[in-house]
């Protein structure tokens, strides 16, 4: 390569090393009044309450495509949560640049199967997006996600600053925030988190995996994390958690890196309680969830079961 080639590629990598820095930056600091559009309206994404059948269950398999099945089966199957014509948004972890052996985001196996049964129950479209920590082409690409979800028929958006709206969340510590319109203009929610170690809040399964919906400065929000997560699981309560826990971070989350602080666990959770998801995914940290601030409090304002035995649990193998 001649020296001027080698001068011209180099500044038009560094033009775009501060783009992709500048997006970044757009995202996790601009104030909420940088968006004009202000939502208030509380989404409804929940399924009507069936007593017959258990609100969490897990299942058990080294096939994880036959684990969700087993385990969404058991609590009323993809057409509970699903009708035909229904727009469906997916919000997995996808925030980190890194491969799915280093369980780190949402196994895609999981997120693709996940696309292709809400298209099985007749969804008119199914969106995946999420706010990743890291550079978000790499994170949707390397992860794996981006592959398995558009092979499987979704609209895989990346985020950008035109998409954010401030809404009004009514929360103690989140007020008005902005947040991706894609998980407030849909008729299902459906949240697939992975089982994480997490050094602020301990751990990170459904609730905390919501953070990715919110831009805005979220280290602001580090303070009062436990509050945080709360405010955000009360406004976007979804319509079902799918719990990836074939990999469990054990250590270094949520960033993770090594494959020694990964175990394989082969399990799959279902559930319509989100406290009782967290609290049982909280047991593969061999954490106990009473111990656990954002899913002690989560319990205390009435977004569900921590002792999720007595919510009504399945166990499948």
């Amino acid at each position: 390569m001649k020296r001027r080639e080698f001068i011209k590629k180099t500044c038009q990598a560094a033009a775009l090393a501060a783009v992709s820095g500048g997006v970044g930056f757009l995202f996790h600091n601009r104030e909420s009044s940088a968006y004009a559009k202000l939502v208030q309206a509380n989404p409804a994404f929940q399924v009507a309450a069936d007593s017959s059948l258990p609100k969490i269950v897990l299942a058990q398999n080294a096939d994880h495509i036959a684990a969700l099945h087993a385990a969404l089966d058991a609590v009323g199957g993809i057409k509970r949560f699903v009708k035909p014509g229904e727009k469906v948004t997916i919000k997995p972890n996808i925030g980190w640049d890194r491969t799915p052996e280093q369980g780190a985001d949402t196994n895609p196996v999981l997120v693709g199967e996940m696309v292709r049964l809400c298209f099985d129950a007749g969804a008119s479209e199914v969106v995946i997006s999420d706010i990743p920590c890291n550079y978000a082409p790499r994170c949707f690409l390397r992860s794996g996600i981006k592959e398995a979800a558009e092979k499987a028929g979704a609209k895989v958006i990346l985020p950008r600053d035109e998409d954010l709206v401030t809404v009004d969340l009514g929360g103690k510590m989140l007020t008005a925030w902005p947040v991706l319109k894609h998980f407030i203009e849909t008729d299902r929610l459906i949240n697939m988190p992975i089982v994480k170690n997490h050094s602020l809040s301990r751990c990170t399964v459904g609730m905390k995996n919501l953070y990715g919906i919110l831009g805005g400065s979220r280290n602001q929000l580090h303070q009062q994390i436990d509050q945080s997560i709360v405010d955000l699981a009360t406004f976007f309560t979804p319509t079902l958690v799918v719990v990836d826990a074939t990999r469990v971070m054990l250590r270094g989350g949520p960033t993770g890196g090594s494959l020694d602080d990964v175990t394989i666990k082969n399990t799959v959770i279902c559930a319509t309680d989100q406290v009782a998801a967290d609290a049982r995914s909280a047991e593969f940290l061999d954490m106990q969830p009473d111990k656990i601030g954002h899913i002690v409090l989560a319990q205390s304002s009435g977004l569900g079961n921590l002792d999720y035995k007595a919510a009504g649990y399945k166990e499948l193998s």
